[in-house]
């Protein structure tokens, strides 16, 4: 069955989507959208995904959309014993990291990003960024602190939990900013940095968002 994924690549909810789709070496169609793109509000699209935001994945008669279920989608239908945990205390684990990034984390880093890269240098506000991330380091020395013992989130082996999570790591790793040295979620990035599919999913330039302002939702 043909797969297409709609969405820009220098969004990280598309990232986590196509880092998956490389990992399990399915082909896919992309057409890029959003952002520069335009499109979220076409009927078309619409009807595909009404919440009119990005990815959405269609994989045959399935369409699915949010990052974290299409990736789950994928990791089920294709990665079963992979990126698939088959035990379900370890599904557990994965689920459990992967609903705090949701709940909790990614928008704590996301904070620092929009902050210090998406605002204008004439515009920072140092007490906004140093709270943000003092909230966002709080958040990675917890996951350092997880990752003391295993080389992935749910042990040895990479599941959609690591996609989940990781994709913040190139952003975080790259963003000028004074980082706390945290040996086990730096070496987690090292591991991650060496997977061809992180490299081509994640590791994108951010360059057309510097200084340009996360746009509002409209009215």
């Amino acid at each position: 069955m043909a797969i297409t994924i709609w969405g820009r690549l220098n969004s990280v909810n598309v990232q986590k989507v196509i880092w998956a789709l490389g990992e399990l070496g399915l082909v896919y169609e992309h057409i890029p959208l959003g952002g520069k793109f335009g499109g979220l509000g076409d009927p078309a699209y619409l009807a595909l995904n009404p919440n009119g935001r990005v990815p959405t994945l269609r994989d045959g008669n399935v369409v699915v959309w949010e990052s974290n279920a299409i990736v789950r989608y994928l990791a089920a239908t294709y990665g079963a014993g992979a990126l698939w945990p088959i035990d379900p205390r370890q599904r557990a684990e994965a689920d459990q990291w992967s609903d705090w990034t949701a709940a909790t984390f990614q928008a704590a880093w996301l904070r620092v990003f929009e902050a210090v890269v998406r605002t204008p240098v004439a515009h920072h506000d140092a007490a906004l960024i140093a709270r943000a991330k003092a909230d966002a380091d709080r958040l990675y020395s917890m996951l350092d602190r997880w990752l003391a013992t295993r080389d992935f989130i749910c042990g040895e082996t990479l599941t959609y939990a690591d996609i989940i999570v990781g994709v913040s790591m190139f952003r975080w790793m790259t963003m000028d900013i004074d980082r706390l040295p945290m040996p086990h979620l730096e070496a987690w990035y090292r591991r991650l940095e060496a997977r061809s599919a992180f490299r081509k999913g994640v590791c994108v330039s951010y360059t057309d968002m510097v200084g340009v302002p996360v746009p509002l939702p409209p009215a």
